[in-house]
């Protein structure tokens, strides 16, 4: 009994080893592969950069909305679950630029409408720039000041406005 014992053992031993070894293989997909992957569901916006490190894929770049940003980073997930362990979404939501009126006499029109409460003070426009004169209570100062930069002025100079 023990000669038979002596001679399967190690039989016995390389098939488990063998077994082990096979179910505890799965195939591994190199970070190229996941690259690849990501980018082919990110390829609809080029500002999109993508990168994969030991299964982590990272976004980067600009879009134009929140729900953008959030559908990359779900698509980079989903575009192999099995392999991407976890999205770091650096995207950056691109804000429109401000633009800012520089026509004297359409912005002078549309100063006179925002200051048509405050009796006491008087505005005027030169080369986009408002400026404003006369006397106001405190309480009012930062609702004047909102509704002027609301016209998008090149600037609102209040420096020569009384306080009261």
């Amino acid at each position: 009994m023990m000669k038979i014992l002596n001679k399967t053992w190690p039989s016995m031993l390389l098939g488990t080893l063998l077994a082990v070894s096979v179910i505890s293989c799965k195939p591994k997909v190199s970070d190229a592969d996941l690259k690849a992957k990501v980018e082919s569901v990110t390829a609809s916006n080029p500002n999109v950069v993508v990168s994969v490190k030991e299964g982590v894929v990272t976004l980067s770049g600009t879009v134009a909305s929140e729900e953008e940003k959030n559908s990359l980073a779900e698509a980079a997930k989903n575009a192999d679950a099995k392999h991407v362990k976890s999205v770091i979404n650096e995207l950056t939501v691109e804000t429109a630029p401000i633009v800012t009126s520089t026509d004297d006499a359409d912005l002078t029109a549309k100063v006179v409408d925002a200051t048509k409460d405050y009796p006491t003070v008087k505005a005027e426009v030169k080369g986009g720039i408002i400026t404003v004169t006369g006397s106001i209570e405190q309480a009012r100062v930062q609702p004047l000041k909102m509704a002027l930069d609301a016209l998008n002025p090149k600037k609102v100079d209040m420096s020569a406005l009384t306080v009261k």
